[in-house]
């Protein structure tokens, strides 16, 4: 089975988390982590600051890894390194996704996660940050 490499990016601000949902593909509609594929010439997090800068048009600044997450979907295997992330330039544009939603903790539960996203939902809880 394919691997893919991917790396995602769980920002925070104010209490909240940043969720897109996806409008596109078999899994079109359901909640993600933006980020995406790493090249082979790239690292994860130089990886995540050029994806969210094509999906989102801002900057950020990874602040660390969070978790790891190994999944089988039907026809690749996924390996995606998520990185807890804030915005430090400009607001979030959607370019890639339908919708976009900022999350309370209370609400994280709430949206149609895809699989592989809705598995770091346990490490996000446990490590939410204070409100900024």
């Amino acid at each position: 089975m394919k691997t893919i490499r991917v790396v995602a990016a769980v920002i925070f601000h104010g209490g909240k988390m940043y969720a897109t949902q996806r409008g596109y593909g078999a899994w079109r509609d359901y909640w993600e982590f933006p980020g995406g594929k790493i090249e082979p010439e790239e690292t994860p997090e130089e990886a995540l600051i050029r994806e969210i800068r094509e999906e989102l048009d801002v900057g950020i600044t990874v602040l660390g890894y969070l978790c790891g997450v190994e999944y089988d979907y039907p026809e690749f295997h996924l390996s995606m390194w998520c990185f807890r992330c804030r915005i430090d330039e400009g607001e979030p544009k959607l370019l890639e996704h339908e919708a976009a939603r900022w999350l309370g903790r209370e609400e994280m539960y709430g949206v149609d996660w895809l699989p592989a996203d809705l598995e770091i939902l346990p490490e996000i809880e446990k490590n939410w940050p204070a409100a900024d």
